[in-house]
């Protein structure tokens, strides 16, 4: 632990995770990343690679909407299923809680709907897609369906919107080294729940921390701000059903560092 110096002024008090430490020597690290199967260069081309082919593949669906005339009356929106990580806090791949796995890239091209260099501060889920696309279309949001449409925020306008995401990551045999994790994310904090380990859990500030270097759970300044997202959290874990954590016979015993025992 080292102490730093807050942007206001106040001393605060780095607190860092044994755990991510051990991240970085399992499939989870750059140090060791998928036992080893292969390097962080190769893997980094490989992926990039893969998504070049995606890239021309937008192009050509771009091209097409342009010269049929269809632009003004046509969405396309660009994401993933998940954010990555490639070498941030040493890990590699996604099942943490940090912006680099929790945030998901997503461009929209709507030249009759959106401004260009349009950006939506707001919290967007990706189980807004589906009612955006439908309200786009003109068809009533079924009951069933979770999320609401953004389209009046791609539009500009302000309308009540969330102010908070919820985070479930569980303990998988494939992964041993990353624990059963549970975060709440608001657009100034983030406070991160690591669940059955034996270290520390984190409170990040990220309007003055955005890379979520600075773990401010030991500072007393805002232990009421931390404890409340804690309360808050468990009690929507409580009323979703979250606190029923799986446990599954695995496969074959790949949750330790000898391989191929049993």
């Amino acid at each position: 632990m080292e102490k730093s110096q807050h942007p206001k002024g106040r001393s605060t008090i780095k607190t860092f995770l044994n755990g991510v430490r051990h991240q970085r020597y399992s499939w989870h690290g750059v140090d060791f990343m998928y036992h080893g199967d292969i390097k962080f260069n190769d893997f980094y081309r490989q992926y990039l690679e893969t998504l070049l082919a995606v890239d021309e593949s937008i192009q050509r669906v771009l091209d097409w909407v342009k010269e049929q005339g269809l632009e003004q009356n046509t969405v396309v929106v660009y994401m993933g299923d998940n954010g990555f990580s490639f070498g941030e806090h040493g890990l590699i791949d996604k099942r943490h809680a940090y912006e680099e796995s929790m945030r998901v890239p997503l461009l929209c091209w709507a030249p009759g709907l959106v401004k260009p260099g349009t950006v939506v501060p707001q919290i967007v889920m990706n189980v807004d897609i589906a009612p955006t696309f439908l309200e786009m279309a003109g068809v009533t949001k079924p009951t069933t369906i979770q999320g609401q449409s953004f389209a009046d925020l791609l539009r500009g306008k302000q309308v009540a919107w969330r102010d908070k995401v919820f985070y479930e990551y569980y303990w998988e045999a494939s992964f041993p080294q990353t624990p059963t994790i549970f975060a709440i994310r608001t657009d100034r904090y983030k406070y991160i729940y690591n669940h059955g380990v034996w270290d520390i859990n984190e409170l990040y500030d990220l309007q003055n921390d955005p890379y979520e270097m600075n773990n401010l759970i030991r500072d007393t300044s805002l232990r009421k701000t931390g404890t409340a997202l804690k309360k808050e959290l468990f009690s929507w874990l409580e009323q979703t059903n979250g606190l029923q954590i799986p446990l599954k016979q695995p496969p074959g015993r790949i949750d330790h560092q000898f391989r191929n025992t049993y």
